[in-house]
């Protein structure tokens, strides 16, 4: 099993120049690769697999105008040719489009690094061509070289944050299971409510949380400012362009970026803390519903709460986790009554609208609320 892990470099000046050029570099490459296999397909010649292709970029490398390429990792620099392969066999399969031109303003700077040369120690991480670089991190990360094999290690730069991901490979442990099932039910009043034996937890929902309506106001001001801004060039014709970013537009987006960012990471973050709770339970099984995300998004009124669930999300980490410690997880048929079905005597009630917060039954009179009946009839999904 490969578990993936993401720290944060912390850069000297020097350091962050060369992660600069090696960043562009990639980025070049993987034009310089696109336009040479464009050309291939225009003059009605055989394409190029990604190992062929990393010959020509070897005789490019050799040129006076393109020997810069020499300072950078050769390993980055064909990785990067591997990665345009990747794309052109997805575009080939018809699982994805045809691989485009990347655009310094517009992709976001990466690039992938050699992982036999990434090792930990005495609080660096050693990249090759950059050297040894200094990190943050809560991981405790295995210290010394050749201690363990990293797989897929590569850098990324977000929010002013230069990010290191890669995958270690780890030995599955074995724990001690409960016998009792989980029932968890999704939703949108509060993003989860569970039930297991006799006791229930409820997870609320973090989108309506103090700390997030705060950080979406001031995000709503930040883009009416945005717009004023732009309406008042275009007005007063102050600039050629219609959309020229002056540099106060462009100091308002990176705080705008900014705070969709903060708010994308308080909602991941909430999403593993409530799993990690879950899995921890450590019970034989997990049900879920398999739901139609793509399907509710459809509906107007409710699509952007949906969204800012992250029910995709959400339920991929409990996959994920639960494969981890060896919990089966289930995923309910999609037409499965789980709301509509009384769990104390097992009647369908047909009528039951979304705006219903209570069930109540119509055969025995049980009362209840809805999520929690979702939850108790999901735990015992195997017995009915």
């Amino acid at each position: 099993m490969i578990k993936s892990y993401k720290i944060r470099l912390l850069p000297n000046q020097e350091q962050e120049q060369l992660l600069w050029k090696h960043t562009n570099a990639s980025r070049f490459i993987w034009n310089w690769g696109l336009a040479y296999q464009n050309e291939l397909f225009k003059n009605n010649e055989k394409h190029l697999s990604g190992y062929s292709l990393k010959k020509v970029l070897t005789q490019l490398k050799q040129q006076e105008d393109y020997k810069w390429l020499n300072e950078i990792s050769a390993q980055t620099l064909n990785n990067t040719i591997l990665d345009l392969d990747d794309a052109y066999k997805r575009f080939f399969s018809k699982t994805s489009g045809r691989p485009k031109f990347k655009k310094k303003s517009k992709v976001k700077p990466k690039f992938p690094v050699r992982y036999d040369c990434v090792y930990f120690i005495n609080n660096c991480v050693n990249i090759e061509k950059i050297g040894k670089v200094k990190f943050q991190t809560n991981y405790n990360l295995p210290q010394g070289k050749d201690v363990c094999k990293f797989s897929n290690p590569r850098i990324c730069y977000e929010n002013n944050k230069w990010i290191l991901s890669f995958g270690i490979e780890c030995n599955n442990q074995a724990f001690e299971l409960n016998d009792f099932s989980i029932g968890l039910d999704l939703g949108i009043k509060k993003l989860a409510v569970v039930s297991f034996e006799d006791k229930s937890l409820v997870f609320k929902n973090i989108n309506k949380t103090k700390r997030v309506k705060n950080l979406k106001r001031k995000l709503k001001h930040l883009q009416r400012k945005v717009s004023r801004k732009y309406h008042t060039n275009n007005k007063n014709n102050t600039y050629e362009s219609k959309w020229f970013k002056s540099n106060n537009i462009l100091k308002t987006e990176e705080q705008i970026r900014k705070i969709y960012a903060k708010i994308s990471n308080i909602r991941k973050n909430y999403n593993h803390q409530t799993t990690h709770t879950l899995v921890s339970l450590l019970p034989k099984r997990v049900v879920m519903e398999d739901l139609n995300v793509s399907g509710m998004m459809k509906n107007r009124h409710l699509s952007k709460a949906i969204q800012e669930q992250c029910f995709y999300e959400f339920i991929r980490q409990m996959k994920y986790k639960c494969e981890w410690l060896g919990i089966e997880f289930i995923q309910a048929d999609r037409f499965y009554p789980s709301s509509k079905t009384c769990n104390h005597c097992g009647n369908i009630k047909k009528d039951l609208k979304l705006s219903d917060r209570t069930y109540i039954c119509e055969h025995c009179g049980f009362t209840i609320d809805r999520d929690l009946n979702a939850a108790m009839n999901l735990a015992n999904y195997s017995k009915v």
